[in-house]
């Protein structure tokens, strides 16, 4: 059997691709939606490269079992270690048990530092009351727009909480240029409300409340005075793009 053991996880990984990106969205957990196509196509040449392994392997177990006596022909054995049947283990895991998106944890390890992007106006907000905004959007207008085109507005935001000290808490995106190991932190402190337990994904509405100077590292996490919390679903791709 141990020969099987190359084309099985080939199988394996093959499948554990497709599953995450043709047969459901999971794949946004870890890169972004462009990159599906070729998730799709790697998924597909390596079931059918590790098919073509296993049909290869059981030809040459029949011909051995037809003639075990035939010393004319030098048949091939692995030789690799018994344990590398362990190897399949991960990709068996991430076929019937893909890992969550990202969350509290990879924000928390993320300090609190932001490039220099300057002080400039923005272009002005929708009519809509409230205004839906991504939390990137709200953090760059509240800590650089010398415009103040949050000021009065009401808006709505949707993220996943994360817990500070002395009982802060906040409504956290991952953004992403790419995949997820390039994520970076936006968050907001959510002041007046009871703090939701950490991860859960909650619409926030309320006002922005001023501080700190403009640009200034005074003025980061923004603040945003809550009217409204509520639990929501966690979206099928839960990463802000850049």
């Amino acid at each position: 059997m141990r020969r099987y053991g190359p084309a099985v996880l080939t199988l394996l990984v093959g499948a554990a691709m497709l599953r995450i990106s043709l047969f459901s969205v999971l794949y946004l957990r870890y890169v972004q939606s462009g990159l599906r196509p070729y998730l799709v196509v790697s998924g597909a040449l390596l079931v059918l490269l590790g098919a073509a392994a296993v049909v290869r392997a059981a030809r040459e177990v029949a011909d051995e079992d037809q003639d075990p006596h035939d010393h004319g022909h030098v048949h091939s054995h692995p030789t690799g270690p018994r344990f590398a049947w362990l190897l399949t283990l991960p990709a068996t895991a991430l076929l019937l048990f893909p890992p969550p998106a990202l969350g509290s944890y990879s924000a928390a390890r993320e300090e609190a530092q932001r490039a220099a992007q300057g002080v400039g106006t923005f272009p002005a907000l929708p009519a809509d009351d409230p205004v839906d905004l991504s939390v990137g959007a709200f953090t760059s207008r509240a800590i650089y727009d010398s415009g103040r085109s949050l000021q009065g507005r009401t808006v709505r935001l949707t993220g996943f909480v994360t817990h500070g000290d002395d009982d802060t808490w906040y409504i956290t995106r991952l953004l992403v240029s790419c995949c997820a190991a390039d994520a970076t932190t936006n968050k907001v402190q959510v002041r007046g409300a009871d703090a939701p337990a950490t991860d859960t994904w909650v619409t926030v509405t309320g006002t922005w409340h001023p501080k700190g100077r403009l640009g200034s590292t005074a003025a980061w996490p923004p603040l945003l005075d809550a009217r409204t919390v509520k639990k929501v679903q966690e979206p099928s791709d839960p990463y802000e793009k850049r």
